[in-house]
């Protein structure tokens, strides 16, 4: 009945990759302009990973991959390796947040977010993209 609709397949793609790149750029920007206080208390995730070192750096990395992350998602230039890192980056989200005994209201964006990225990662970015390598 809605199969008229896979001609538009791209575009609906192109519109979640939009959308999910100005929100992850829009979360991102302020923790990369927060400077290495705001890093260490950001890497400091990592730690429920027993990953104690760097904390300024795993926080710095955090903010890059969704301030840069969220660009390269909307452009869907090295498209892949983009949602990778933000699958990771929330997975680490998650796994703080449900070390913490936080809710699931609380968990939810960060599960759902990498549930989205683990997708995007089989589906690919779409026509609406700037590929590289080209085939």
């Amino acid at each position: 009945m809605y199969s008229f609709l896979d001609r538009y397949r791209d575009a609906g793609l192109l519109l979640l990759r939009i959308g999910f790149g100005v929100a992850f750029m829009v979360h991102g920007i302020p923790k990369l302009m927060g400077g290495p206080e705001k890093w260490k208390a950001l890497g400091g995730a990592m730690a429920t990973l027993g990953v104690t070192f760097a904390p300024t750096l795993w926080g710095l990395c955090a903010a890059l991959s969704e301030t840069v992350g969220g660009l390269l998602l909307m452009l869907g230039l090295f498209f892949r390796p983009a949602c990778i890192v933000l699958a990771f980056t929330m997975a680490v989200a998650l796994n703080m947040h449900v070390s913490k005994g936080d809710p699931f209201r609380v968990y939810s964006h960060a599960l759902e977010d990498g549930i989205v990225f683990l997708s995007l990662i089989l589906i690919g970015p779409g026509k609406y993209a700037l590929k590289w390598p080209r085939k």
